[in-house]
């Protein structure tokens, strides 16, 4: 395989027996729609296995290691993990982008930053690994750069975990849920830190974190404390 695609597999830590199924991973509908008469395939069978490969290891792991979560918590750390932004972001650290494949309108359009495309191509490519390496490669895949944000969960506990209580408050007034946006990242790529404000009920915050998670969480510590300091002036 090419250098650059060496580079790539080195990046995502597992080099393919059948190469044909990291080039179906690349192959964006778009693409594929451009070449009539190729007979290729795009990648978007290969997401939709993906998609469900990434659900059962993360849920497996999440097991492993936090034998006392409960079912309800298991189910929304999951789905705080396997979410179409979080997985844009793990593409970007591997040069996903730079290898998928994309029609002329994708291309004009900055179609390799999209956090949809990102993502989806991710999920193709988790798929091509389980086809070719089998669910114990797939799972420790997936643990390489999923796993340190599992662990962030461990130092993170229910009183400290300021984005749920801040969706339950939203959710009881049946309010617009909270929206997280980075609006500046600072550092090098080793030592990064990310600003991220928030919008939630008429109010705006800003927070900081040496990762996109915690940023968002001291944006909605921010938050609370504004409205919880609101509440108690209006109740004195």
């Amino acid at each position: 395989m090419r250098a650059k695609i060496h580079s790539f597999l080195q990046k995502l830590g597992y080099h393919f027996t059948d190469e044909a199924l990291i080039s179906e991973a690349f192959r964006h509908s778009s693409y594929v729609n451009e070449q009539a008469h190729s007979g290729l395939r795009d990648n978007e069978r290969l997401e939709f296995l993906g998609d469900a490969v990434l659900n059962l290891v993360v849920g497996h792991l999440l097991m492993q290691r936090y034998p006392e979560m409960k079912e309800g918590d298991l189910s929304r750390t999951r789905a705080n993990l396997v979410n179409e932004s979080q997985l844009a972001e793990i593409a970007r650290t591997i040069d996903l982008g730079s290898h998928i494949l994309l029609g002329k309108g994708e291309l004009l359009s900055n179609g390799c930053e999209k956090n949809s495309i990102l993502a989806d191509t991710f999920e193709a490519v988790v798929a091509a690994v389980f086809l070719d390496g089998g669910f114990e490669v797939a799972v420790r895949i997936v643990e390489i750069h999923l796993g340190p944000l599992i662990d962030e969960i461990q130092n993170l506990s229910s009183s400290q975990d300021f984005k749920s209580q801040l969706q339950e408050l939203v959710q009881v007034n049946r309010q617009q849920m909270p929206e997280y946006a980075v609006i500046a990242e600072n550092g090098p790529d080793h030592d990064k830190t990310f600003c991220v404000r928030l919008t939630v009920l008429d109010l705006i915050t800003e927070g900081r974190g040496k990762s996109k998670k915690q940023a968002e969480q001291d944006a909605a510590k921010n938050a609370l404390d504004i409205l919880r300091n609101d509440r108690s002036q209006e109740k004195s």
